[in-house]
């Protein structure tokens, strides 16, 4: 009697088959089933498509590039620095999942649970050090919507609100790694590390939905006011399109990976890998779009007195066209010298 329940302990009947299981074999699959799809399997999806992305973001930091330097180079140094940066971080990123996926698969692949228990450490120090990249990524990329914000509206207030929610960010992206590196055992979604990872996403998708955000608004109201008195058929809303699609792309991939995490599904990973090109793909698009030609027309002012400076200098960033004056010379003689 006494052996016949601890084989109850030792074997799961499926049918008419008898298994042996390990106890840390039955917690992964338990895992697995309340999280969707696999990690394994998440691993290899989000790594391909990173790569792919990847592959985007090296074309658009050389176009980038090539802007910066033949456009204004002196004045674009802070932006590219930002732009290779950038690069970096998601080139590091991108080869340290080459090495999880040689870890998983092959290194650890006879560790109890196989490969899935493996990519479930999150205590492992490649997954910590990618979680590290990828929080200075988002800090790079966050602070320069921010700063762009500031050259357009040209106040320290405006972007106070947006700088205290990067901060924030910034905080709960450092300290979700040391957590992790820390914990002992269960998953990213049951460990303390879940807080600080959702309040993470939270704070980085709301500066960048008020930083986008005002940044349109700005550029939206000077050209309303300029419109009125522009002589040319040019139009500032191809750059306000551009920005909205920059703040559209980022946001939906952020939105997509926070309700992932809240409802414990493992695509979030795939979100998560795929977003460190997105960062830069969005950067550079905007870059590229917001650089000005190197060969500039002559300006002329189009405000009244009435205007204040700061929209006098909006104004004369539009070309007017060229000015023809004629001169009547009317001459009356009486006949006399």
């Amino acid at each position: 009697m006494k052996s016949q329940d601890t084989s109850r302990h030792s074997y799961i009947k499926w049918g008419p088959r008898i298994t042996l299981v390990h106890s840390q074999a039955i917690q992964v699959i338990l895992s697995m089933a309340s999280t969707g799809i696999p990690l394994d399997t998440a691993t290899i999806i989000s790594t391909a498509l990173e790569s792919i992305l990847y592959g985007f973001s090296v074309l658009m930091f050389m176009g980038t590039m090539w802007v910066s330097a033949y456009c204004k180079p002196n004045a674009n140094r802070p932006i590219a620095l930002a732009a290779i940066l950038l690069l970096i971080l998601s080139t590091a990123h991108l080869v340290i999942d080459i090495v999880r996926l040689e870890d998983g698969f092959v290194k650890y692949h006879d560790i109890p649970g196989g490969p899935v228990a493996f990519f479930q450490d999150i205590s492992q120090p490649t997954f910590v050090t990618k979680n590290l990249i990828y929080a200075l990524q988002t800090m790079i990329g966050d602070g320069v919507v921010i700063y762009r914000c500031y050259v357009v509206w040209q106040s320290v207030w405006v972007i106070i609100l947006p700088s205290i929610l990067w901060c924030g960010s910034s905080v709960a992206a450092l300290v979700a790694p040391y957590y992790a590196s820390r914990a002992t055992g269960g998953d990213i979604y049951t460990n303390r590390t879940a807080q600080w990872i959702t309040a993470l996403f939270v704070l980085t998708l709301s500066t960048n939905l008020i930083s986008s955000g005002l940044l349109v608004y700005r550029i939206w109201t000077i050209e309303r006011r300029v419109s009125a008195n522009r002589a040319t058929n040019g139009t500032m809303m191809p750059i306000v399109h551009v920005v909205i699609d920059a703040a559209i792309i980022y946001s939906a991939a952020l939105f997509t990976i926070l309700i992932c995490f809240v409802c414990a599904d493992n695509a979030q990973f795939i979100m998560l890998d795929m977003i460190m090109p997105i960062i830069s793909i969005a950067f550079c698009m905007v870059l590229i779009r917001l650089t000005p030609r190197k060969i500039t027309p002559i300006y002329l002012p189009t405000y009244s007195t009435e205007i204040n400076e700061r929209e006098r200098g909006d104004s004369q960033r539009y070309c007017m066209k060229p000015l023809q004056v004629h001169v009547s010379q009317w001459t009356h003689s009486d006949g006399t010298e």
